[in-house]
């Protein structure tokens, strides 16, 4: 199986899981005490109207990804915007001083994405 496809398929059923799946849930991995990603972005001290743009825009993403496994010239544009979020969600825990542990899964997808960007120039 090819690499992209499965970086591609990892980062986007992801995204989709946290998004779509486990919005309403409790993570260990959630921003500060937030027991929802509406509670984690009032943890981080952002507005409930962020939380819907930057959801769209994941869920967005992670769609072109999934395009991109047959449409490859969406693959580099995709990861580098995604690439900012997972940044900006790892800055957002530092901001709270949260856990390591808690950084973890952004960490991960920002390491996959540099993954397909580096296989798609």
């Amino acid at each position: 199986m090819d690499l992209l496809l499965i970086l591609n398929l990892i980062i986007a059923l992801g995204i989709f899981n946290v998004w779509i799946i486990r919005f309403n849930q409790k993570t260990e991995f959630r921003g500060g005490t937030a027991k929802s990603l509406k509670e984690e972005f009032v943890a981080y001290g952002l507005p409930l109207w962020f939380m819907y743009i930057i959801g769209f825009i994941k869920i967005s993403l992670s769609t072109l990804l999934i395009i991109g496994i047959w449409v490859p010239k969406v693959n580099l544009y995709s990861a580098l915007a995604m690439t900012i979020l997972m940044i900006g969600a790892i800055i957002m825990h530092l901001k709270i001083q949260d856990p390591i542990k808690k950084s973890v899964p952004a960490c991960c997808v920002l390491i996959l994405l540099i993954g397909v960007i580096l296989n798609s120039i």
